[in-house]
């Protein structure tokens, strides 16, 4: 193989991938460092430290070089011509802040190709640490920022969410409090994403256009820095300074910052030529690992829960975020993120595993609980004249809506408007395999509605395609209930990335940034070159008319009962 290459690399909280493609797109090498396991001299746990007093998570930006230089030295050692590569993108675990110095551009333009990065950089950051997603340190924070423009629904409405403890601009102002010397000898602040982009451009990267949304700290309708955030986050040392921090953010997704750094050239064989795209989140990245077209949403059944769509509806709501597409202009992000996702769904698989085999605590199959998901009927009403079953099931606090861990069960007669709390369903707990089910994918219609378009042919408002990743995308019980709750007029797709996907749609965002033609989209240029069949299947029918609007008269219910536990728990944060 001798044609050119394309890098996209992945750093998450637990390791650093680097993925090559080919322009076809497919795959041709790959290589991780693995914080726990590789990194040297770090006393991690999970790719984090953790200062449990303050709830601070965060991890030492040392070790985020030690892996650059170790992946670059797998992907050469593996067999990849690095002279073939001509454009490098990354993703990065949004909301990560990384705090430069005034040394960080003089020894980024003069290093060493015979040295480390992590001995030549020691004296380069202002702060060695980078606050983690999982960060909770800033509630205060938060709470300065949901009134600072009046109310959560107005901050939302101008940066598309309200605050929550990992956005950019709420850490910043908790750090330029705790820490004001450090504050003012910092001179730029990247993301993870940015910083990536920095490292191999030798220089201070921009942020981009759909990264920059996570922080609190920028307008999106406008396209500018919201000032009145701005003002809230830089104190006493003024908005020009934090401006000059932050730097500028391109509108071309697909920008290229320049060529790659002389030091990768002499230490790993790069070529000179080789550009430097506008690196992105990992939530953004994600979309971009499949053609993504406007109206198909992307739901992820992991641990936690995700609904991503892409929109050309600019709706925010605090519920919700809503960022600039990471290539497409005139496009938005919509994302609903979860707690509560597999573990809600395995406490009900385990529950009933239990009362059917008693002697075989430890079983974790999901036969019984998917027998009883497809038996039980919709919203497990017995009959059109009973009521229908609603619950909301959090072994975790949730942020969507704001309650407790907790179990709560209700019944809804959708004729008479009628809701009523109960203590459990009728048939505890083997119809609580359809409820779990149902519970997520009703809130993730309720808060999507705004946004869904009609697919055509008269056809109700509904995603064209639902693309399921994660864990719970193998169960094909769940894939039916999806389609049945959210739609999708052609249908219901398990999408296998195996667990590559945010170093795909990076790697993917670099073929496009570098050989689209004049005015070429993203969906057009890799739409063409994507094939379908390596990496989608159809698992379920998806919109069925009778099931759809059923589900829909329920919806009322479930918004009523999500305000009556709003309201019993209000004083909860």
């Amino acid at each position: 193989m001798s044609g050119p290459v394309y890098l996209g690399f992945d750093l998450s909280t637990q390791q650093l991938k680097g993925l090559a493609v080919a322009s076809d797109l497919k795959s041709v090498a790959q290589a991780i460092f693995d914080f726990d396991k590789d990194a040297k001299g770090f006393d991690i746990n999970k790719g984090v430290l953790t200062n449990e007093a303050e709830k601070e998570v965060f991890a030492p930006v040392a070790m985020w070089l030690q892996a650059l230089d170790t992946v670059l030295t797998r992907l050469k050692e593996n067999g990849l011509d690095l002279s073939r590569v001509k454009g490098i993108c990354g993703s990065g675990m949004q909301h990560g802040s990384v705090f430069w110095n005034a040394n960080a551009e003089p020894l980024l333009s003069t290093l060493d190709p015979g040295k480390s990065l992590e001995t030549q950089l020691e004296g380069a950051f202002a702060h060695p640490f980078s606050p983690n997603w999982q960060d909770a340190s800033t509630q205060k924070e938060c709470d300065e920022f949901d009134q600072i423009l009046g109310n959560p629904a107005q901050l939302a409405n101008v940066t598309g969410s309200k605050a929550h403890h990992r956005f950019t601009g709420p850490q910043i102002l908790r750090f330029q409090r705790k820490y004001p010397e450090k504050y003012e000898k910092t001179v730029r602040i990247n993301l993870v994403s940015s910083w990536l982009a920095t490292m191999f451009l030798g220089k201070f990267a921009p942020f981009d256009i759909s990264d920059v949304c996570g922080m609190n700290l920028w307008d999106v309708s406008k396209g500018t820095w919201c000032e009145k955030t701005l003002e809230l986050t830089s104190g006493t040392f003024g908005v020009e300074a934090l401006k000059q921090k932050l730097g500028s953010v391109p509108e071309d997704g697909g920008a290229r910052f320049g060529n790659i750094s002389d030091y990768y050239v002499k230490r790993f064989g790069f070529s000179p030529d080789c550009q430097v795209i506008a690196s992105t989140g990992d939530n953004p990245s994600t979309i971009l690992a499949l053609p993504l077209r406007p109206n198909d949403a992307m739901v992820s059944l992991g641990t936690s829960s995700t609904f991503l769509m892409s929109t050309p509806e600019y709706r925010p709501d605090p519920a919700v975020h809503f960022f600039n597409h990471p290539t497409t202009a005139g496009l938005y992000m919509f994302m609903l993120c979860y707690k509560n996702g597999g573990l809600a769904r395995e406490q009900i698989r385990d529950l009933i595993n239990e009362a059917l085999h008693p002697s075989d605590v430890n079983s974790t199959s999901w036969s019984d609980f998917d027998k009883y998901l497809l038996e039980t009927k919709p919203l497990a009403q017995e009959d059109d004249d009973k009521p229908t079953q609603l619950g909301i099931y959090f072994p975790r606090p949730e942020i969507v809506p704001n309650l407790p861990a907790g179990q709560w069960h209700f019944q809804y007669d959708p004729a008479g408007d009628m809701l009523t709390q109960t203590s459990k369903t009728p048939h505890y707990p083997y119809e609580d395999a359809r409820i779990i089910v149902e519970s997520q994918l009703l809130s993730m219609r309720l808060r999507s509605r705004g946004v869904v378009k009609s697919p055509g042919n008269y056809l109700p408002p509904q995603p064209r395609r639902i693309y399921l990743v994660g864990g719970g995308s193998r169960n094909k019980a769940i894939a039916q209930v999806a389609g049945e709750v959210l739609g999708g007029s052609e249908g219901v797709y398990k999408l296998d990335l195996g667990e590559n996907a945010c170093a795909l749609g990076a790697a993917y965002k670099a073929v496009w940034a570098v050989e689209r033609s004049q005015g070429q989209s993203f969906e057009e240029l890799i739409g063409g070159r994507w094939t379908e069949a390596d990496f989608i299947e159809k698992v379920a029918d998806g919109y069925r008319a009778d099931k759809y609007e059923k589900y829909g008269r329920a919806l009322k219910g479930f918004e009523q009962m999500e305000k009556v536990l709003l309201a019993q728990h209000q004083d909860q944060k």
